[in-house]
């Protein structure tokens, strides 16, 4: 009886739906999260006659046939990856991006992240750098003395000694964007790394051509709506319910089977 094993693959199928969507409730509060859409395709199909088979010898044709569903698998987990709100901060170590791109990360391996989360954060030697030490691509270390720190739209960091009315540079923020964002590979703490999928980055100034801009002293919340995720949930919760129902029949009609005789 096949509905059983389809009855089970629609289970497994809703019971990861519940997991993208209560990992996308669980970060609505998490700087910079995109959210994420679990995406299905049917299984193959068992030909029982099959569409466009001789029915005589006259050269009539069936004309549909009958092909029996085996199910359900989960094909993706997609990320949306739509600008978030903006939030005011009042930190001047709190950079938002407006449009397209990341900033750009050194991580201790040697290898490049990439982030749209910028709750930037001193180091003890005045590097930038992201709530676990890593450091921010192209600035150099502020002097601890520093009175004031001001990024511009374009990413350019500057700072103010005490004492001087002049600003002095820091460096420049060059962010990076890709030709399928969805295909970035996330490592979590707010980190991506580049895959095939993704393909090579291209870097350049905020604010050029294809780049958004710098937004010094606001953070982008989360892309996650609430009461769009409880309805999936809902919807999700009712399918599994369903899907349950089927196994619970077509183990009652096997039942009803055996007791024949």
């Amino acid at each position: 009886m096949r509905s059983l094993n389809i009855g089970a693959t629609g289970m497994l199928a809703q019971q990861t739906n519940v997991e993208v969507i209560s990992n996308n409730i669980a970060n609505m509060n998490t700087t910079a999260y995109t959210r994420r859409r679990a995406e299905f395709h049917d299984l193959l199909y068992q030909n029982m006659r099959r569409a466009g088979s001789p029915s005589s010898d006259t050269g009539t044709i069936v004309p549909t046939g009958v092909q029996l569903g085996l199910g359900v698998k989960t094909a993706a987990v997609y990320r949306i990856t739509e600008q978030g709100s903006l939030t005011s901060t009042d930190n001047s170590l709190d950079l938002a991006l407006q449009g397209q791109g990341y900033f750009q990360i050194d991580l201790p391996t040697g290898e490049t992240a990439y982030t749209r989360d910028g709750s930037f954060q001193l180091s003890p030697d005045g590097e930038v750098v992201t709530h676990d030490g890593y450091r921010v691509q192209g600035l150099s270390a502020i002097p601890a003395n520093a009175v004031e720190i001001a990024v511009n739209p374009t990413g350019e960091v500057n700072y103010k000694l005490d004492g001087q009315t002049t600003m002095a540079s820091a460096g420049q923020i060059t962010t990076a964007i890709f030709a399928n964002e969805a295909g970035l590979n996330a490592i979590g703490d707010n980190l991506f790394l580049e895959t095939p999928a993704s393909g090579n980055p291209t870097t350049g100034t905020p604010g050029s051509a294809g780049f958004g801009t710098v937004l010094q002293g606001f953070l982008e919340t989360s892309n996650v709506n609430v009461v769009s995720e409880i309805t999936d949930l809902i919807s999700a919760q009712r399918a599994y319910e369903m899907n349950s129902k089927v196994i619970t029949t077509s183990d009652e009609m096997m039942s009803t089977l055996t007791r024949m005789k």
